[in-house]
């Protein structure tokens, strides 16, 4: 597929060890059931302009599509509306203050507070203007009866009709007014972040917390390559050519690292299916307010999004963004709750402003493939799921024998939609430093607010419901969860330098093994 002239490559599934290794992941499909809008039962599953591929990728021009717009920018109305709960944030508001300050957030709760009150206000007065409207029709009717009965003069019968039309002009003046105060509340609002878990530590990423320890730095007896290096000699990477074709920060790999790829990307995909979820791939370029719903801003200063130019769409920086549409608009059955699912594809970041040698190579690059977890469930089952997915990160990482660090992010390291972040950051002897490989957030309602997801539970809300009211139970925002289950390059940068040998070759981990082709070891190239 071409975009701009530039190459989009399917991912492509390597040899697995049996088919029969399928039987045990993929169950029949179940015949269950979602609402869209509509409510209409159909069946469920259980389921950038792109200007940043040239040499100045690295600072991440990004062009406005057209008629789109970003919270950030004033005085334009937005596409979308976030289920705010506005009451809430009234009635809470030093609570909220509090969490906007702890966040490190630009987000003017004042000015939002005060939109609220005038929109109240503005609501009021055109439900008055409304009942005038009312009594204004009524009295017309009066008029056309006592006409008939020669009792009007002229005179009164036009003054009605004038004061009818002013009536008209005023409403339809407040109902604009309205409608730009609701964009310019909605604009403000969704400036303000998640409220956060109590147990957050407080502060920037150096309050963050570590909450486990993995493993020990293995001991070398022989200098330490980094990857870079590894990659050179192994002859597993080209960046000099791929920076003449796309710009800096992109890579061709070569050899056994593509068989390390898609080695890592089947290992991982089977090993999280066991565990209950849904295999997708999903599309790459999506919709800016699916982004921005998301809780991302495609096109706010820094951005980490491709837009592309002429649309209103972006690259994705993460599979969580489809995922997280894939249900956007819908009312779900209580009884479907977890969706669980995990999504391959590849991911695009501008990273503006990142540089220096910690960033060199593989570690941060503008595309990649990654697997990444997605969850919907019931409010109160969050916090569990969050642990399940911190806890499938950790035996994953386990498995391949890496040494790393579970930490507990401080508030003002947390992105807007996160309650709570869980990062795991591996060593990496080449760096000689430890680097995030992945991370886990609950977003509670956060995202599920923006993109219109709800579920409603079977149990019926009345047992003597109204005449003419629906006994079923007012549907809920469902709380979303994400966590990263692989990010590929990374993840080559820890296996390359932590299980390099001292003749230069470096070791395959054995789960990996069955689907490399039994490939043990990566040598040295011969001659």
């Amino acid at each position: 597929m071409g975009l701009g002239g530039t190459t989009f490559q399917t991912l492509k599934l390597a040899t697995i060890p049996s088919p029969s290794s399928f039987r045990s992941v993929f169950k029949p499909l179940s015949r269950t059931f979602f609402y869209r809008n509509s409510h209409r039962q159909r069946p469920q599953f259980p389921l950038f302009s792109v200007r940043g591929f040239s040499a100045s990728a690295v600072e991440a021009t990004v062009t406005t599509a057209p008629k789109t717009t970003s919270p950030d920018e004033k005085g334009v109305k937005p596409q979308w509306k976030a289920a705010i709960d506005f009451k809430w944030i009234r009635d809470n508001k030093d609570a909220v203050a509090a969490n906007i300050k702890k966040r490190n957030s630009n987000a003017n709760l004042e000015l939002v507070l005060e939109l609220y009150n005038k929109m109240l206000n503005l609501q009021k007065l055109i439900v008055t203007h409304r009942k005038q409207e009312v009594e204004r029709l009524r009295g017309e009717r009066n008029a056309v009866a006592n006409k008939m009965k020669g009792k009007l003069e002229s005179s009164e019968r036009q003054k009605l009709i004038e004061e009818g039309k002013n009536l008209k002009e005023g409403l339809l003046t407040l109902e604009e007014d309205l409608l730009k105060l609701t964009d310019e509340l909605q604009q403000e609002a969704q400036c303000i972040p998640n409220m956060t878990h109590p147990d957050v530590p407080i502060g920037g990423e150096d309050s963050s917390t570590i909450r486990k320890t993995v493993g020990s730095p293995r001991e070398f007896n022989f200098p330490v390559k980094d990857h870079l290096q590894l990659g050179k000699d192994l002859d597993l990477f080209d960046f000099d050519a791929a920076s003449e074709v796309s710009g800096s920060k992109f890579y061709y790999l070569k050899n056994e690292a593509v068989m390390l790829e898609m080695g890592l990307i089947n290992w991982t995909l089977l090993e999280v299916m066991k565990r209950g979820f849904t295999p997708l791939t999903t599309p790459e370029i999506v919709r800016s307010s699916v982004v921005e719903k998301c809780g991302f801003q495609p096109r706010g200063t820094n951005t980490q999004v491709y837009s592309i130019e002429g649309s209103d769409q972006c690259l994705i920086g993460t599979a969580e963004i489809p995922v997280g549409g894939i249900h956007m608009d819908s009312i779900l059955s209580a009884s479907l709750l977890p969706l669980k699912y995990v999504a391959v594809s590849h991911c695009f970041r501008t990273e503006a402003g990142a540089a220096g040698t910690a960033t060199r190579g593989l570690y941060r690059v503008h595309q990649f493939s990654k697997l990444e977890m997605f969850i919907l469930c019931q409010p109160e089952e969050s916090d569990f799921y969050h642990g399940e997915l911190i806890k499938i990160e950790e035996d994953l990482f386990s498995s391949l024998g890496l040494h790393f660090k579970t930490l507990d992010m401080a508030s003002g390291d947390l992105g807007a939609p996160a309650y709570r972040k869980f990062d795991i950051e591996a060593w990496m002897p080449g760096l000689a430093r430890f680097g995030e490989i992945s991370s886990a957030s609950n977003c509670t309602d956060y995202q599920s607010r923006r993109l219109g997801i709800r579920y409603r539970s079977s149990e019926q809300a009345s047992t003597n419901p109204k005449k003419g009211k629906s006994n079923l139970s007012p549907p809920q925002f469902v709380h979303t969860l994400n966590a990263t289950a692989c990010a590929v390059p990374r993840m080559i940068v820890c296996l390359l330098e932590n299980n390099q040998q001292e003749d230069g070759s470096v070791v395959i981990p054995e789960p990996l093994r069955p689907f490399m082709g039994d490939l043990e070891l990566i040598k040295p190239k011969s001659g």
